[in-house]
C-alpha cells in the first residue's frame, strides 16, 4: 500500500496523532516494566526452598517460668520421643528457625580469623541429630554430622562458654561463594566464636528464612550447625510420611505438647504446615502481582478505547474522502487496510518511544529499589501486545469506513 497518502493525512492531524503516539508510548513503557515486575514476583514466590515442603508441619511453643524441676532440654527430649511415636510421623526435630518464619538467625562468615569485613552473611539453622532428615535437604557432598559433633544449646550459650562450633554443613551456593571452583568439604571458615568451623558436608539447596531485597542475591546462602535446641529457644518441626496426614499430625502433636507440661503455651497462629507458611509469607507479593496485572489491563483498555475513539472520529471526518475513493474503485479491503496501516504506523512510533522510556524507568527502579535489569525479551513482548491491541481496536471503525458506499461522495456537503 502507498504510504504517502497516509503520512500526508497524519501530518494534517498532528495533535490527534501525537496524542495516540504518546498514549501508546506510555502504555508500552509501563506495561513492559509491569510485566517484568510481575515476573520478578512470581519467580520469587515459586523459588524452591530445598526442603520437603509438602511433608512438613511446624509448631511454635513459648516457655513459661513455673519453677518446675525439668529443664527445657530434658523436657524437649521427652517431647521429641512422644512426637516420634505418633502415627504418620516420619521424623521430628527442634530447630532455631524455619524457612518462611517470622524470625531470622544470621551471621557474618570470614575466611580469615583476623579479617575485619565478612565475606558474606549466612542464615544459621541449628538442630539435633534428625534435623537434616526432617527438613529433607539433599546432601550432595561430604557427610552428615557424627554423634560426637553435636552440642547442647545450654552448653553453647553458657556464660563461660567460648561458643565454638567445630563443624558445619553449608548450602552449595554458599560453598561456591566461599570456595569457587573447589570442594568445600574440609575447608574452614570463621563465624561463631574464635575457633574455625570446618565444613563436613554440602547440601544442594537451603534458603534463608527471610527474603528481603537486600538478600535477594544471597537467597540460598545458609549453613547448618549441630546444636540441639530446646523448645523455649526454637520450634518443633515434624515431617510426615503422607502429606494428606499433615492436619491430623498437627492436631495430635499440639495435644501432646499441651499436655506434656504446664510451663509453656502452644502458639496456634504460628503452628501450621510449611506450605501454609509459604502462602502467608508471599501473600503481599501475590497481591502486588495481581495489582500490576490490573494496572496492565486498565492501561490496555484505556489505550484501546483511545484508538477506537480516534479512528471513529477520523472515519466520521473522512466520510466524503472515503466515498470518493470508493467511487474511484477502491475496494472495501483496501479501505480496511488503509486504516489498519495508519494505526500500525502510529503504534510503531509509539512503541519505539515506549521502549526507550521503559528502559529509562527500569534504570530508575534499579537505582531506587535494587531491582535487576529489565531483560530485553520483555520489550518485544510489550511491542507485540500493543501492535495486536492496535489492530484489534481499529478493526471495527475500519470496517465501518469500508462499508461507506460510493454514493456518499455525491451526498456529502
Amino acid at each position: 500500500m502507498e504510504l504517502r497518502p497516509i503520512l500526508s493525512t497524519l501530518l494534517r492531524h498532528k495533535t490527534a496523532a501525537a496524542l495516540i503516539v504518546l498514549e501508546i508510548a506510555l502504555s508500552c513503557a509501563i506495561v513492559c516494566n509491569a510485566l517484568f515486575l510481575i515476573g520478578v514476583r512470581l519467580d520469587r514466590m515459586h523459588r524452591p526452598s530445598g526442603l520437603a515442603e509438602n511433608e512438613l508441619v511446624v509448631i511454635s511453643v513459648a516457655g513459661m517460668a513455673t519453677g518446675e524441676d525439668k529443664t527445657a532440654g530434658a523436657q524437649t527430649r521427652a517431647d521429641l520421643a512422644a512426637l516420634r511415636a505418633l502415627p504418620g510421623v516420619k521424623a521430628v526435630t527442634t530447630a532455631n528457625q524455619i524457612t518462611f518464619g517470622n524470625s531470622s538467625w544470621n551471621s557474618g562468615v570470614r575466611l580469615q580469623k583476623d579479617q575485619q569485613v565478612s565475606n558474606l552473611s549466612a542464615s544459621i539453622y541449628m538442630g539435633g541429630e534428625d534435623l537434616i532428615d526432617t527438613l529433607g535437604v539433599k546432601l550432595v557432598e561430604g557427610r552428615k554430622f557424627e554423634p560426637g559433633e553435636f552440642l547442647d544449646w545450654e552448653v553453647l550459650n553458657a556464660p563461660n562458654s567460648e561458643g565454638n562450633i567445630p563443624s558445619a554443613i553449608i548450602s552449595k551456593h554458599m560453598a561456591d561463594e566461599l570456595f569457587p571452583g573447589q570442594s568445600a568439604v574440609g575447608k574452614v571458615f570463621y563465624s561463631w566464636g574464635n575457633e574455625p568451623t570446618r565444613v563436613v558436608g554440602v547440601v544442594e539447596r537451603l534458603v534463608r528464612v527471610r527474603d528481603s531485597s537486600e538478600e535477594y542475591a544471597n537467597y540460598e546462602t545458609s549453613m547448618i550447625f549441630p546444636v540441639r535446641m530446646p523448645y523455649d529457644s526454637g520450634r518443633f518441626i515434624i515431617r510426615v510420611d503422607d502429606p494428606s496426614r499433615r492436619d491430623e499430625v498437627l492436631k495430635a502433636a499440639t495435644k501432646i505438647l499441651r499436655e506434656g507440661t504446664n510451663n509453656r503455651i502452644v502458639i496456634e497462629k504460628d503452628s501450621k504446615t510449611l506450605e501454609e507458611m509459604r502462602h502467608k509469607f508471599y501473600r503481599q507479593d501475590k497481591s502486588m502481582a495481581w495489582l500490576l496485572v490490573a494496572v496492565c489491563v486498565a492501561l490496555l483498555v484505556v489505550t484501546a478505547l483511545g484508538i477506537v475513539g480516534l479512528a471513529s472520529f477520523w472515519v466520521q471526518q473522512r466520510t466524503k474522502q472515503i466515498g470518493v475513493r470508493r467511487a474511484l474503485g477502491a475496494t472495501r479491503g483496501q479501505i480496511l487496510r488503509y486504516f489498519q496501516t495508519e494505526n500500525f504506523l502510529l503504534a510503531t512510533l509509539g512503541i519505539v518511544i515506549g521502549m526507550l522510556l521503559a528502559y529509562a524507568i527500569n534504570q530508575m527502579l534499579m537505582s531506587k529499589y535494587e531491582l535487576p535489569r529489565l531483560p530485553l525479551f520483555y520489550l518485544p513482548v510489550g511491542a507485540i501486545a500493543l501492535w495486536l491491541l492496535g489492530q484489534i481496536a481499529v478493526f471495527w471503525p475500519a470496517r465501518r469506513a469500508a462499508s461507506v458506499p460510493p454514493a456518499i461522495a455525491t451526498r456529502s456537503v
